[in-house]
């Protein structure tokens, strides 16, 4: 029913708006994951239809999937973008998105997870199920390797190395980095890609792609929140609990444990070691120092 303006709004943004394909492809994200929500919720009509109660409605489950503040404004900002469109196209006459308020962004730092939290987590999935091999192993690969969760959904089976314990990564701005992989993760992997994986129709154009729906086809980002949700219920555990905090937990613990930051930011994959700084709360005196140490414009 979107698709044909779906198609439109590409070619506004790569013609018109000369975004890059990165761009394009994560505006594109935003509305599949609002035209996803419709569906789910049977309120499917067409973008001329949509009113601001709906948007709100969708804001507040992403929200309540624990999506970071970034993340809602991030896909709010697509959707604006989109309805901009609608309007110069003459799709929609009115722009649902003028009174859409966006959170309001502050920089905290994420819960954490203890790793008898995280081990508590992964103990509850039900492995009687083909998903829940899958499940552990996605768990067990994103603590083990500090993944962002468009990483995880995008991983391929070429990119591991668990011979060598290594997986190659592709990250934010088509940066490559390999990532050591613990040996549990491997086992999970292995047993999932071996025994589990074999059994599923793979859909054209994602036999490369490790973890699959029942349908073939790569997971969506919001499974995974999905996954993790109800992983996190079952373990009675109360924080705020996201894909993204199995990578700052991932972070956290290995800066405890005494790991060089300059290392951390290597697996994070992060351009600016600054940005590593805020996926630690040590004391400020350790971190000013680390920096002194190995940051070159820091002196």
């Amino acid at each position: 029913m979107w698709e044909p303006y779906k198609k439109g709004f590409k070619a506004w943004l790569q013609l018109e708006k000369s975004l890059s394909d990165n761009s394009v492809a994560a505006y594109l994200r935003d509305i599949e994951m609002f035209t996803q929500f419709l569906q789910e919720k049977s309120l499917m009509k067409n973008p001329s239809e949509i009113r601001l109660k709906d948007l709100q409605q969708f804001i507040k489950a992403i929200a309540e999937l624990g999506m970071s503040d970034t993340s809602q404004a991030r896909i709010i900002s697509g959707i604006r973008s989109f309805y901009k469109y609608c309007q110069l196209e003459n799709i929609s006459a009115t722009d649902p998105t003028t009174l859409l308020e966006a959170p309001k962004l502050r920089r905290k730092l994420p819960d954490v997870l203890s790793f008898e939290e995280i081990e508590n987590m992964i103990s509850k999935i039900d492995l009687s199920k083909p998903e829940g091999g899958r499940n552990k192993a996605i768990l067990e690969t994103m603590y083990s390797c500090g993944l962002r969760v468009s990483e995880v959904v995008n991983l391929k089976i070429s990119q591991l190395y668990l011979d060598i314990g290594f997986i190659r990564v592709l990250g934010k701005g088509d940066k490559e980095r390999l990532v050591p992989i613990g040996r549990s993760a491997s086992k999970y992997i292995t047993i999932y890609k071996n025994h589990i994986r074999v059994h599923v129709p793979v859909k054209k154009g994602n036999e490369d792609i490790l973890f699959l729906n029942k349908r073939g086809s790569k997971l969506s980002r919001v499974m995974i929140f999905y996954i993790i949700k109800e992983m996190a219920k079952k373990a009675g555990i109360k924080k705020t609990v996201s894909p993204h905090t199995f990578r700052h937990s991932f972070a956290t613990h290995l800066v405890e444990g005494g790991a060089d930051l300059r290392a951390v930011q290597e697996m994070l994959g992060h351009a600016s070691i600054s940005t590593t700084e805020i996926y630690t709360h040590l004391d400020r005196e350790f971190l000013r120092k680390t920096l002194e140490q190995f940051h070159p414009g820091f002196k």
